[in-house]
């Protein structure tokens, strides 16, 4: 298959990014991302540069055994010389730090992602045998704390909807203007979510012959590239169907314009533009509740687990690679299911 024009134009601008990074890197660098080129996706390898840069900018100017080097001047040679004393030095520099004139702090998982980039580099050049030693089996990772799932029950799922297609008194005027010539956009974006599951970057990445009425299906690009095609219900393509008859009425959008979800610009959405939208309708349905596009596809997760009970179903309509990655999304909602069962059953009837 053809890769969209949309992922075409955000893995390029990734990987100049990336090259951008790269020039000040260590030279050994170059031959690193070149070999894990094929194997990773262009937004992992412009975290993993980002995130060696921030390691190696560490060594150099807070490692006395590096300081006499700049961070281009560093070799494999200097690369050997670390030691897993070096890598826990790093996980507290990580907590607050000044970089640019600027103070960073990371949390767990950030930190996590920092030590996958620097255990990916030392594995691939023990591999290729220009290390010694793969000390990156020696550095334990921090533990992330599992966080509560944070979902929508059915009656806000309903009200969110319903607040999507007349949002009186819960929008500022602004708002609520905007909302007039966005109205069956924006609830046909919520009904996609809630209903397959797919990712913001997905939902924005969405063409307009992307979409099959016929047989209720469409086609979306996962994470890495990959092709697939997924099934939406009849509400869905209600939903779809009358933004779609509007979006074609719309002489100012220009024709070679292929996106699903335009911007009052009558351009392709941004992921940021969508984030926005969802926290404006959200937040103003559910002030106590922190709801993202994730949170609606963690809705959707949580609604087919329960009512299929099939994880390894969750999992591949999810896109998830590792199906113990649902497992553990998921479990608690099985936990409670084992709880329910207390009370189900009964000894004595009453």
């Amino acid at each position: 298959m053809v890769e969209p024009s949309y992922f075409k134009q955000r893995n390029y601008k990734n990987d100049i990014k990336t090259k951008e990074i790269l020039s000040f890197l260590p030279v050994f660098c170059d031959e690193f991302f070149i070999g894990i080129e094929s194997k990773t996706s262009s937004l992992t390898r412009l975290n993993y540069a980002q995130d060696l840069k921030t390691f190696f900018h560490f060594l150099t100017t807070e490692i006395i055994d590096f300081s006499d080097k700049t961070v281009k001047e560093l070799t494999l040679n200097d690369l050997s010389r670390l030691t897993t004393t070096h890598i826990e030095i790093f996980l507290n520099y990580l907590s607050g730090y000044h970089f640019n004139e600027k103070f960073f702090s990371n949390n767990t998982a950030t930190k996590c992602r920092k030590i996958s980039a620097i255990r990916s580099l030392l594995k691939y050049f023990y591999k290729k045998d220009k290390l010694q030693q793969n000390i990156s089996e020696k550095i334990d990772t921090p533990k992330i704390k599992e966080k509560e799932i944070i979902y929508l029950e059915v009656d806000e799922v309903v009200k969110l909807l319903n607040s999507t297609g007349n949002p009186k008194n819960i929008l500022t005027k602004r708002e609520t203007g905007y909302n007039k010539a966005t109205k069956k956009r924006d609830l046909a974006i919520f009904t996609l979510l809630l209903g397959t599951g797919i990712r913001v970057s997905e939902c924005v990445g969405l063409n307009v012959d992307d979409i099959d009425f016929k047989t209720n299906g469409f086609k979306i690009t996962r994470k890495g590239g990959n092709q697939t095609v997924l099934y939406f219900s009849d509400e869905v393509a209600t939903a779809l169907g009358e933004y779609l008859e509007e979006r074609l009425k719309n002489d100012l959008v220009p024709k070679e314009e292929k996106a699903l979800f335009l911007s009052l610009q009558n351009k392709r959405m941004c992921v940021r533009t969508m984030e926005k939208l969802v926290k404006k309708y959200c937040l103003a349905c559910f002030p106590l509740k922190h709801i993202t596009p994730h949170k609606l596809r963690s809705t959707f997760g949580t609604n087919l687990y329960r009512e299929t009970g099939d994880i390894y179903l969750v999992a591949d309509v999810l896109g998830h690679k590792d199906v113990n990655t649902t497992k553990k999304h998921y479990a608690a909602i099985s936990e409670n299911s084992r709880r329910n069962v207390a009370k189900i059953i009964k000894l004595r009837k009453d």
